[in-house]
């Protein structure tokens, strides 16, 4: 099976020999009966396994193409799982503006355990040979969050793995769909399956994709140990999620385009964020060689002219709310939502103003989108 859509679709049928069909059953027994006390089947206690979690792991790393996958119960879990192996003294580099949950745990959380960290504001023009041997990891979020600025993958783990440093990479943006971190020499790929693999907001869920069978050894323990597989009807949701994933992206990316051009043109918009927004910049160059698309996730900064409060209390379709990926279309205040663990001093610093919307598009009909922002503009308007 070639196409994505196809394998999607059809990847990860584990036989269900009493009652097979095309959707595979949701194994709720937290512990499994056993042949005898030294004769064990592939399961024996959920924490560790479950068919229905093995299936979607299989169908996952049908359409990751690679060869392990752990499904987790979060975004946070899989980037805490993915990190797990630095140890105190070690240092990690990351992405100026990243997810606020992930600059916490760095920034907080591996601090106290005596990992040190280093942010890059712009990892395509960093000098890797420049480093010092505590370098373990790169993290990295392309496009990033809330500025959805462009890294360049392929040069990122080619000059880190001279080193031997570790690359991983938060796909959650652009999903293994439009973009394919491990062909470009990432390490290991982690995404917050809450957002596009699920597309319906309706579950919490992680996802770690990686070819590295030592590193995989890893995080399967310390899955367990933490204690934050996926449960086994979070499962199901997010494989049947999944199933739809290239539809809804592909209506989604459209809205995106109709809504960018809308918003180019409105008075309201003093600057517009988004990896498709330039043809001529460094951005859009590196997006277009290593994605097959620019996503669907908007910032833009409001003129002053016109009121904020006034603005979100008037929007009728979109909702105001945090994440993204979903069916619906979602509008956020970053600098008091998403990323309201950084310090001012660390949000001025790297862009995120406190004019700054973030709209996550969803599969709507445009014209309802385009009229509810120009309804809510000409309502907030001073």
């Amino acid at each position: 099976m070639n196409d994505f859509l196809t394998r999607a679709i059809h990847s990860g049928r584990l036989e269900d020999s009493q009652y097979p069909g095309p959707s595979y059953p949701i194994y709720l027994s937290s512990t499994y009966n056993q042949a005898g006390i030294d004769s064990f089947g592939e399961f024996m206690y959920s924490r560790s396994g479950n068919p229905t979690r093995s299936h979607l792991e299989e169908q996952v790393a049908s359409i990751e193409d690679c060869q392990h996958v752990l499904a987790t119960s979060s975004g946070m879990a899989a980037t805490a799982i993915a990190l797990s192996f630095l140890q105190a003294g070690d240092k990690i580099l990351l992405n100026s503006n990243v997810y606020g949950g992930t600059w916490t745990y760095v920034s907080d959380f591996l601090k106290q355990k005596g990992v040190h960290y280093e942010i890059v504001t712009d990892f395509n023009v960093y000098q890797f040979d420049e480093l010092d041997p505590s370098v373990k990891a790169v993290f990295i979020e392309t496009p990033s969050n809330p500025l959805v600025e462009v890294t360049d993958i392929a040069y990122v783990a080619q000059a880190a793995k001279q080193k031997g440093i570790k690359v991983i990479v938060d796909n959650t943006f652009m999903t293994a769909y439009l973009q394919e971190p491990l062909k470009l020499g990432a390490d290991v790929v982690v995404y917050s399956a809450t957002k596009y693999y699920g597309g319906h907001s309706d579950l919490i869920a992680g996802l770690i994709a990686l070819n590295d069978s030592t590193l995989f050894d890893i995080y399967k323990k310390q899955r367990k140990l933490y204690g934050s597989p996926l449960a086994p009807f979070d499962c199901f949701l997010l494989s049947r999620g999944i199933k739809t994933m290239p539809l809804r992206i592909d209506r989604q990316e459209s809205n995106t385009q109709a809504i960018v051009s809308f918003l180019k043109d409105h008075p309201a918009c003093d600057r517009i964020y988004y990896t498709g927004l330039d043809p001529e910049s460094d951005s859009y160059a590196i997006q277009v060689k290593q994605a097959k698309g620019f996503g669907s996730l908007i910032s833009f900064e409001l003129n002053e002219s016109y009121h904020l409060e006034a603005f979100f209390k008037a929007l009728k379709v979109f909702d105001l709310a945090v994440s993204l990926g979903g069916v619906e279309s979602l509008i956020c205040l970053p600098a008091t939502m998403t990323h309201e663990d950084y310090a001012p001093e660390l949000l001025h610093q790297i862009g995120i103003k406190s004019n700054l919307l973030r709209i996550a598009i969803g599969i709507e009909g445009i014209e309802d989108l385009k009229e509810d922002l120009r309804q809510a503009f000409e309502a907030a308007k001073i």
